[in-house]
């Protein structure tokens, strides 16, 4: 069998060759094993289970990423996901489920996982929690229209690449402990745990590493203002690449609506500028991240969220009025 190593560098080497940009990994362009969404701020729980739940809402989400816009078969994303907390007496539950499906050029990868958190009071305003992911994770490689040089040998065939779609599957586990705060929050979490090991077709192994992610921000509100400046961070790494962002966002906030703009920057890769707003609980942002590092300036990457929060507690009357999200 043949090993597709899933780190870092080597999987965007390999999948941008066989898209013909290889000039982007060998430019600089960061290589990672997860999918890097913009707006990390509005996707916590994709990178930290310990978040679901936690502020006491019903959150759900969507995201849909276009990068590297303009090269042929670039990759793009969709990612949908839904947290709720659970009341009992004592300490806070929270529960979520979350799809995604992840191409690029002839590998798709979709995930569906359930999400568990357990948290608990911190102070007087702050909560601390621990959380779990459990789902299925599957890649698809399409070698059906695969063109390869001729290598002199095999006539314009390689053994290490399928000729026909080919698919394989295996659980994966993420964990992460979470520290929220009406003007900070904090993480640390851990995505495939198990470093899981696909078996696709009969002659790839297609091998994931461990990620770890380490994020934090605030909320900082200026006096006698209804404007607030909220500073972020995430590092990742598989301990052998790494990738950091900070961003900045400024917020207005009047009534129940908001609307932010904002700027982040990830050293020797890209700087993104953000722009969104909350009406009512429903929240639109849009982001687009250019890259530093050879690319063109217009071929960057599109993201746009899509989200509805509100407010639910089950065990107390007339907390739970809400609009219902079969209307959004």
């Amino acid at each position: 069998m043949f090993v597709i190593k899933v780190m870092g560098l080597k999987r965007t080497i390999q999948k941008c060759a066989l898209m013909g940009v290889l000039s982007l990994a060998s430019q600089g362009a960061w290589a990672q094993m997860d999918v890097q969404f913009s707006d990390y701020v509005r996707l916590k729980s994709y990178y930290n289970p310990a978040v679901s739940g936690t502020d006491g809402k019903l959150n759900v989400v969507g995201a849909y990423a276009m990068q590297f816009v303009g090269y042929d078969n670039a990759p793009k994303t969709m990612y949908v996901s839904a947290d709720i907390p659970i009341f009992f007496l004592g300490p806070r539950h929270g529960a979520g489920v979350s799809l995604m499906s992840d191409d690029v050029g002839i590998f798709r990868q979709q995930t569906i996982s359930l999400q568990y958190a357990f948290n608990m009071k911190i102070g007087k305003r702050g909560r601390l929690a621990i959380g779990v992911n459990g789902g299925m994770i599957q890649e698809t490689i399409d070698g059906s229209g695969l063109l390869l040089p001729d290598t002199g040998s095999g006539g314009g065939t390689d053994p290490a690449f399928p000729t026909s779609e080919v698919k394989g599957s295996h659980i994966d586990l993420s964990a992460g402990v979470y520290y929220y705060h009406p003007k900070y929050w904090g993480g640390f979490s851990v995505r495939h745990l198990a470093a899981p090991l696909l078996e696709v077709g009969e002659t790839t192994l297609y091998q994931i590493d461990r990620t770890y992610y380490l994020m934090g921000g605030g909320n900082i509100r200026l006096k006698n203002s209804l404007f607030s400046l909220q500073p972020s961070f995430m590092v990742m790494t598989d301990m052998k690449n790494w990738r950091e962002d900070v961003q900045l966002k400024v917020s207005y906030e009047f009534e129940s609506r908001s609307f932010y703009a904002g700027v982040g920057y990830s050293p020797g890769i890209s700087t993104t500028f953000f722009l969104g707003g909350n009406f009512h609980g429903i929240g639109l942002g849009y982001s687009y991240q250019m890259y530093t590092s050879g690319v063109g300036m217009l071929n960057g990457s599109h993201e746009i969220t899509l989200g509805y929060q509100t407010e639910l507690d089950l065990f107390k009357k007339g907390r739970n009025r809400h609009k219902s999200v079969r209307f959004l």
